[in-house]
Formats: structure tokens, sequence, C-alpha cells
């Protein structure tokens, strides 16, 4: 029976069953993913989950705790889902490839890793890619830059194609739209001073941004081979 506040309007039943923290941070995770950090307020948790402010409150501390978790268990579950390897050339480029992919399905995930790189599953990726560059025999001195030169590279190409994706969903102009349109530019520009950025306006409207990130990747694993 749907019960009435004292000014008659029609208030949804709450839930009879426990409320988890695991069942609390994918609400959280759906809501970031079809509105963004805007829209993730415990007042949309609790309507979406049919509960109290102190339901909540029992399980998460607020919204930054919320965001960070919710980063945390994306992540977790890239490094879960790559499969280990005898190739660490192979391990390595399905994680990094994992991270692009995650952060592009949630694009929220990039910027809370700007704001909080020292969350834990980024620690984690971060150790994943050590250890991954030891078994390619990357010397210990150099090892540093190249994880640090890599986790950047990841998260930057992965934060921005996320960041444009969602600049053209709040537009009328699709991704292909604008490369078109970017091409066009392109290809009027002066052959004399700008020959490489008007001749590569062919190739601007036709790539594909997760084949050139992972072209990047293997021109990062070709030059940490001449460091072994």
């Amino acid at each position: 029976m749907v019960k009435r506040t004292a000014k008659g309007s029609a208030r949804a039943p709450r839930r009879t069953d426990s409320l988890s923290r695991e069942v609390i941070i994918q609400t959280a995770v759906e809501i970031l993913d079809s509105g963004g950090e805007k829209a993730l307020t415990l007042r949309a948790l609790t309507v979406r989950l049919s509960t109290g402010y102190g339901a909540i409150y029992h399980h998460v501390a607020d919204k930054n705790d919320l965001l960070a978790t919710a980063t945390d268990d994306v992540i977790t579950a890239v490094l879960s889902g790559t499969v280990a390897d005898a190739d660490p050339r192979t391990a390595l480029r399905r994680l990094a490839l994992g991270l692009f992919d995650a952060i592009d399905a949630h694009p929220w995930v990039g910027a809370e890793l700007s704001r909080r790189p020292w969350r834990p599953a980024l620690l984690d990726f971060y150790e994943s890619i050590g250890r991954l560059l030891d078994a390619l025999d990357v010397p210990e001195k150099a090892r540093f830059d190249a994880a640090g030169t890599l986790v950047n590279y990841v998260l930057g190409v992965a934060a921005q194609n996320a960041a444009n994706a969602r600049l053209r969903a709040g537009s009328d102009t699709d991704r292909e739209a604008f490369l078109t349109n970017a091409a066009t530019q392109w290809a009027q520009l002066d052959p004399g001073r700008y020959p490489f950025v008007r001749a590569a306006a062919t190739q601007l409207g036709e790539h594909d941004d997760r084949e050139q990130f992972l072209v990047g990747i293997d021109i990062f694993l070709a030059g940490i081979s001449a460091l072994g």
C-alpha cells in the first residue's frame, strides 16, 4: 500500500530487503554512467534504492566516498579481468587497453583518478605495470620513468577521449561529423606551412581512437625494448 505524506503526496514504499554497500556502489555507478558526477546525490540514491539517508550513511560517508569507491571498483574489475599471459608484452597491452575501455565506458572514472591519483586501485594498476616492466627486463633505474610514462599516457588519452565524447553528447554533432569537419579544415591549410597536417587530413576522419591508442602502446613497447 502506498503511503501518503501529510500533504497527501504519494511516497514510494521503503525496501524490505537488506541494503549492502555493494548494492549502493553499483547503483551509484549506474547513476554516474547515465548522468555524470552532478547526477550522483544522496537524494538520488535514496529514491533509486527506496530507502532513507540513514541506510546510505551506514555504508558510505558522503558523495566523495561514493565516487572514490565506485572508481576503485571499476579499476579493480579491469585488473581482475586481465588474463595473466606468459608474454608480458601481451599482458601489458591488455592491461592498458582494459583501463582505456573502462574509462571510455565510465567517463567519470578518468576525472576522479585525476583528482585522487593516490586511490588504491590506481596504485594497484601502477604496481601491475611495474611488475610487467620488470618481467620485460627494463633496467631498475629506468623502470620508474617507464612506468610513469605509460600510466600517464593511458590515463591522459583515455580521459581526453572520454571528455571529447561527453562534449559531443551535449551537442548535436556526433564523432563522425566532428572529425569530418576538422578534416575539411585541415585540408584547407597552407601546404607550405602545414604539409604534414594537411596530408593527415585524409586519415583524420577515418581513424579509430581505440586502434590509435594501441599504436601508442606499441610505440612505447618498442621504445622500452631498447632499454633492456
